[in-house]
């Protein structure tokens, strides 16, 4: 009986042991870069969410010049900018993939974008992509097909006609329940737009302005929409706007980014909201350092927690992990992707690795 019993534990012990296997099992990382410093595309990663490591790079597709890459919500495509004005009518590309494994398909592309296209949102049901032109000053919004292709025929939005002063340059879209947010850098403001009939069109708050040159570059929402949180490139600020009854959005707080004696020209580039809400972050492109708040939770509010040095120089996108307890960073000139331990307690940061990748600006995971 005695033998009976061990033999059973023995099972036991060996099924846990496969399924907490399986639940570290490395998810996949893909990263997109520029392909004038010696970059070839699109690459891939598997990382050990155990120990915040890096293994098995590989060219996952060729393409030029895919500085940002966004995974579908339903995990089996991804979609990559070309980031170049190459095309007809000085145009840049959206690539869409099938994603096979570590691997990546090429589905079709499309080269009606604008030039110099530099984001990609997606809805979450999949139906719709954002295409953010840059240099054109334009969004791009494809209908995506049931495998994963671009349709034909995408609705064009050109913001360059929205004022006579500025230059408009479209960097960001994000899909909400409220419809479709935009940040234009060049016009200092988040646009929004609305699903009517069979297009999107200005909302009843088509504009949430920010300072004059603050530059707004990406964007996150908090508590489920309740706040908006804008990092803005050119004054190195994060703005917080609440969300009223109504539905539209007042600004709270404007807040620096850069520690006070820092002397120096930086940009802001992107931010990233813990999955539990409880902590903001921001990378400085010149300052080189991931900047951290404390987000209040009644009010929205940021509160410095302190910043960490990336271990490198121009630091553009970066990620957490999808455990939330790693922050990877992408630095752009030193060339180089830095791993970071993070304090889900107190949100601050420890490095752990660096990897070798020529130009490296955006960083997707895949979670399976």
């Amino acid at each position: 009986m005695k033998k009976y019993h061990v033999l059973l534990l023995s099972i036991f012990l060996f099924v846990i042991g496969c399924k907490n296997e399986q639940t570290q099992k490395a998810h996949t990382l893909f990263v997109g870069t520029y392909t004038e410093n010696g970059s070839e595309g699109i690459y891939s990663y598997h990382f050990n969410p155990k120990t915040g490591e890096l293994g098995h790079k590989k060219l996952a597709a060729e393409i030029g010049n895919p500085s940002f890459v966004k995974v579908s919500p339903d995990k089996k495509y991804l979609y990559a900018v070309e980031e170049t004005d190459r095309y007809e009518n000085s145009s840049g590309g959206v690539a869409a993939f099938r994603i096979d494994g570590d691997s990546l398909v090429k589905i079709n592309s499309n080269a009606t974008v604008g030039a110099h296209p530099c984001h990609i949102g997606l809805s979450e049901d999949g139906r719709f992509l954002a295409a953010s032109s840059y240099t054109g000053g334009s969004l791009t919004l494809f209908d995506l097909g049931d495998g994963g292709e671009l349709q034909a025929n995408p609705q064009f939005i050109d913001h360059k006609v929205l004022d006579t002063v500025k230059t408009s340059h479209v960097h960001s879209a994000q899909f909400t329940e409220d419809g479709l947010f935009v940040a234009d850098l060049g016009l200092d403001a988040v646009k929004r737009y609305q699903w009517v009939g069979n297009e999107f069109v200005p909302a009843e708050q088509p504009s949430l302005d920010m300072a004059s040159k603050a530059g707004p570059r990406h964007f996150t929402f908090g508590q489920g929409g309740q706040y908006l949180y804008v990092i803005n490139e050119l004054n190195s600020t994060i703005t917080t706007l609440q969300r009223k009854e109504d539905g539209t959005y007042q600004e709270v707080e404007s807040l620096s980014t850069l520690a006070k004696d820092f002397t120096g020209e930086s940009f802001c580039a992107d931010i990233h909201l813990s999955s539990d809400g409880q902590f903001l972050y921001g990378s400085n492109r010149g300052e080189n350092m991931i900047v951290i708040f404390k987000v209040g939770q009644t009010t929205g509010k940021l509160s410095l927690v302190g910043r960490e040095s990336v271990k490198g120089d121009w630091p553009r996108n970066f990620a957490l992990d999808p455990s939330g307890d790693f922050l990877l960073v992408a630095n752009q000139r030193s060339n180089n992707i830095t791993v970071f331990k993070r304090d889900i307690t107190a949100g601050t940061l420890s490095f752990l690795h660096e990897y070798e990748l020529p130009s490296p600006v955006c960083l997707e995971f895949l979670e399976l």
